[in-house]
């Protein structure tokens, strides 16, 4: 297949090692290749988010979406719909809610779900356990242990303590309490120095953090903790607006020779010795998927045929409780979670987490509950506590990300395990009913919000059944990983964004990408 559009461009470009996307993983890849002398060229799609007054607008970041893009996918049935993606420098992060747990030991074994089988991975929690202690010191992880039940074992401690709660979500936990579960801090990453501790940090514990930029660069996204200071070491180059659009191969399909790469400026080719995608698992997915040639009719790596298959988001829902005869005064809401479920929900069977999120306004309510008065709105956002209720989905080949002709993304998925999703949701009503509130209202997520998507490009040790070896290089293509939640051979039910950061470190340690 020849390339659709010749160079016309800037020169060439090159590098040891290129980097597509500067999200969590690519980012932290770029980092901890320059830490061992390795130059690397970080192709950005996106341009970097600016600092501006809008970074803390509900109406700007939520209402009139000023930071996604204009971009739409297809859903299986071939409806549109705007995803909840952000092409930035630092990626998806950017906006994330820097949520940073370690995925439970047991999560990396095969897990017995009341409706199928979670997969183990190809390596253990005791593989990546050193490297999820060196991500915690990277992104600036707060935290506590002896709180949750169903923490795993650790090597070092968290590098910062729990981010304090404040009055309200303390009498919350002492209410959760006295139901007989053990809310836990959230494992935080943000630059923040907590009372009585030494130190400054530029973190003020403002209400507007969860789904917003940070103005002040306190949020430990990937720009600010491994983008930026691998640009210091003079060994890594950014380039943006540069949307890589092919993978070519070389004549006996078994390398990647270069990239086609548009820019403002034109068309133009990137060489390198290896290349790692992390556009993030959709988008690396599809770019794969798109560059089929004579030696790879079914896309590049895809010998197995599971490029884009078994793609997940977690089952999410926010929930917002309401107590109608008392105020919530809380700022900085999401430090505390709940996760006596994860393992077993009483029948033996995993559910999941329930964690606080960010303190919801009216206008950001208004973004869903688009039938009802903002006037209303303001009214129950002033008295009510919200919850993320997460479960994990289960991969289903079936549930894929295609390309067509036009370069048109769909991403087709019927959720599985919604079983346990529900009757989490049932426990987590349960709870907040005892602990004192009236109501509770439910935000199902739906394809859009696919968050914490992965398992596209699942690793295994089988090339037969696996796309990626356990270190994230491909089976089919010597100088080609992909170091993004598509590695994930299952979702679990915590925030993934720790663990792309482990691997990413562990992937650049002990593979050969770095020599």
């Amino acid at each position: 297949m020849s390339e659709p559009v010749a160079p016309s461009g800037p020169g060439p470009l090159s590098a040891s090692v290129v980097v597509v996307g500067s999200g969590i993983g690519g980012a932290t890849t770029a980092l901890a290749l320059a830490r061992r002398g390795v130059d690397v060229l970080v192709l950005e799609r996106g341009e970097r988010l600016p600092r501006e007054p809008a970074n803390f607008s509900p109406e700007e970041v939520f209402l009139r979406r000023r930071y996604k893009p204009a971009e739409q996918w297809l859903d299986g049935d071939g409806r549109a719909f705007a995803p909840g993606v952000h092409y930035l420098v630092g990626g998806n992060s950017k906006v994330y809610g820097a949520s940073l747990p370690r995925f439970r030991e047991a999560d990396f074994g095969a897990v017995e779900h009341r409706e199928g089988t979670s997969p183990a991975w190809p390596f253990s929690y005791a593989d990546l356990e050193p490297y999820y202690g060196q991500a915690e010191t990277l992104y600036k992880v707060h935290g506590a242990t002896g709180e949750d039940p169903t923490e795993p074992w650790r090597s070092t401690p968290f590098p910062y303590p729990a981010m304090s709660h404040e009055p309200y979500v303390a009498d919350l936990a002492d209410r959760l309490r006295a139901q007989g579960v053990h809310p836990a801090s959230n494992a935080m990453g943000l630059d923040r120095v907590e009372p009585g501790a030494e130190g400054t940090g530029a973190c003020v514990r403002c209400r507007t953090c969860d789904g917003f930029p940070c103005m002040y660069g306190a949020k430990s996204d990937a720009e600010t903790c491994a983008l930026a200071p691998a640009l210091e070491t003079g060994l890594v180059r950014l380039v943006t607006g540069a949307q890589v659009r092919r993978v070519v191969l070389d004549g006996d399909g078994r390398r990647v020779d270069h990239l086609v790469v548009e820019t403002a400026d034109g068309v133009t080719q990137v060489r390198g010795g290896r290349f790692v995608l992390s556009a993030g698992s959709v988008n690396s997915a599809a770019l794969l998927l798109s560059s089929r040639g004579d030696a790879c009719p079914d896309g590049v790596a895809n010998s197995s045929g599971l490029v884009g298959r078994n793609f997940m988001m977690h089952n999410n829902a926010h929930v917002a409780a309401v107590d109608a005869n008392r105020r919530n005064d809380v700022v900085f809401q999401k430090t505390l979670s709940v996760n006596d479920f994860y393992h077993d929900g009483g029948d033996g069977y995993p559910l999941g987490t329930l964690q606080l999120i960010g303190k919801v306004q009216g206008s950001m309510m208004k973004s869903w509950a688009t039938r009802t008065p903002r006037l209303l709105l303001d009214g129950i956002a002033t008295r009510s506590v919200e919850w993320l209720v997460m479960t994990e989905d289960l991969p289903d080949p079936q549930n894929r990300v295609t390309v067509d002709g036009a370069g048109r993304i769909t991403t087709a998925r019927t959720a599985r395990n919604t079983l346990p999703y529900k009757e989490l949701h049932r426990k987590a009503k349960a709870l907040l009913h005892g602990a004192g509130y009236d109501a509770v209202f439910t935000q199902w997520f739906d394809i859009s919000m696919n968050s914490h998507q992965c398992g596209t490009v699942v690793a295994g040790a089988d090339p037969a059944t696996s796309v990626l070896d356990p270190w994230c290089r491909s089976h089919d293509v010597a100088n080609l990983w992909v170091v993004d939640g598509g590695f994930f051979p299952s979702s679990a039910a915590m925030n993934p964004a720790l663990t792309i950061a482990a691997q990413a470190l562990r992937v650049v340690a002990e593979s050969d990408l770095a020599s």
